[in-house]
């Protein structure tokens, strides 16, 4: 006897008919016509059931923060970073881990169950640090949160920067960040990324750095985040988040970084809302897009993600925790509109990202957690166009959201009284 079966499920992987047996916090079946029983069933109804949505790159400090002190008029980065500068020294922890603690709930609801969150620790009194330590305490049981120390201000260019990085990750933050491309010359940037690795490489953690986020073709700390994961023996522990300079960079230039990216086993993480809204400012037409060279890094085999990044905070105003969302903005402006281009974007919000944040038991097969989320759509690609309804999310064997199917009834003479959104090829 089993705790629980979703039956007539359909992988992303394309297989169908798929039976998947639970008990306890654990997958231990996926097959066809599961000859078992269980205290509960759930017929998917041969929709898709995938493993839950991985944010790689987000500010949970910051997020719901909409408004204060004010709001962002002109909607650009330098804008937002002297409006977070504004807000600092206003900010409790209260008030923190109250918002994130609200968007974690979105999360939830959205089957995003996973979540890697960048932390100012450029505030003397590490308050974010402390409050999203404790909020991934609290929501451990249904919602992952893995936390980024990350020097907003500048490594180098902060004055306790130093020290308050090294004292965050003391207190228990779990990945390296940094931010070369703001540091206050390329040679402090340059430093700053040398320096940042030799720590990770000594605490044995995990680097992810805001790196080139830039219309800037010169700004290259990429290539020297490369060289230092290669040199310190680094490789899958490193990631380079926005990368957005790599959309301004030459291709002579960009034929030699990538296959230095992938030799060293540098991850990417883009970030289509923010990016395609922040970067470009500067011209006028033809306007650049901004997102960093996703197809190009993918078909390199790098290990390449989307993230969400913010949510109604100083830099964006916008946002729902809608991963779906997200891949679809990365789809449409990396022009990747291609049946196996558009499934990548699907794997760049669920597998890949739980990949580069290292989640252990991330997967429906017999011995995955069972953490999951039944979708109203057939496939990813359709999954994608609808930004379908999350029938049910599932964590740790447990229907933690539900949602109920999106329909229109329609009152039209001679018309069905109802009309699905699923789309089906005959």
């Amino acid at each position: 006897m089993l705790d629980l079966i979703l039956r007539n499920a359909t992988l992303p992987d394309g297989r169908k008919n798929i039976d998947i047996g639970i008990q306890g916090d654990k997958i231990v079946a996926v097959e066809p016509g599961l000859k078992a029983e269980a205290g509960q069933e759930i017929d998917a109804g041969g929709l898709l059931v995938t493993p839950p949505f991985v944010d790689a790159h987000f500010h949970m400090d910051a997020t719901l923060s909409l408004g204060l002190p004010r709001i962002n008029q002109s909607g650009t980065l330098l804008e937002g970073i002297s409006l977070w500068g504004e807000l600092k020294p206003y900010l409790t922890q209260e008030a923190i881990a109250g918002r994130a603690l609200a968007y974690c709930d979105w999360a939830v609801g959205r089957g995003l169950l996973a979540i890697r969150s960048h932390v100012d620790i450029c505030d003397p009194r590490l308050l974010a640090v402390d409050a999203l330590l404790e909020v991934k305490k609290r929501v451990k049981p249904y919602l992952d949160l893995q936390l980024v120390a990350f020097p907003q201000d500048g490594y180098y260019r902060s004055p306790k920067a130093v020290a308050l990085l090294n004292e965050a990750l003391d207190r228990g933050i779990d990945v390296v960040g940094g931010i070369p491309h703001f540091e206050r010359t390329m040679d402090d940037g340059t430093a700053s990324v040398r320096a940042l690795c030799e720590l990770a490489a000594e605490r044995g953690l995990m680097v992810d750095m805001h790196c080139d986020e830039t219309d800037d073709s010169l700004s290259r700390h990429i290539e020297t985040l490369a060289a230092e994961t290669h040199r310190l023996g680094l490789s899958g522990r490193v990631t380079g988040s926005h990368l957005t300079s790599m959309h301004s960079m030459d291709n002579y230039y960009v034929s030699k970084l990538i296959p230095l990216m992938a030799e060293a086993g540098v991850n990417a993480i883009a970030n289509p809302l923010i990016n395609i809204t922040i970067q470009g400012r500067h011209d006028t037409y033809p306007k650049r897009r901004g997102m960093t060279r996703v197809p190009e890094l993918m078909k390199a085999g790098i290990a390449v993600a989307f993230g969400h990044d913010c949510v109604m905070d100083p830099w964006y105003s916008m946002g729902s925790g809608d991963m779906l969302e997200v891949a679809s903005m990365g789809l449409h402006v990396a022009q990747m509109t291609g049946q196996a281009a558009m499934r990548n974007c699907f794997a760049a919000v669920t597998s890949n990202p739980a990949e580069i944040l290292g989640l252990h038991g991330y997967g429906i097969a017999p011995g995955c957690f069972a953490d999951m989320v039944l979708l109203q759509a057939a496939d990813p690609v359709e999954a994608i166009r609808l930004r379908a309804t999350r029938l049910k999310v599932i964590r740790r064997g447990k229907v933690v959201a539900e949602s109920p199917a999106q329909t229109a009834r329609l009152n039209l003479p001679g018309r069905p009284e109802s009309v699905d959104f699923l789309f089906k090829l005959q």
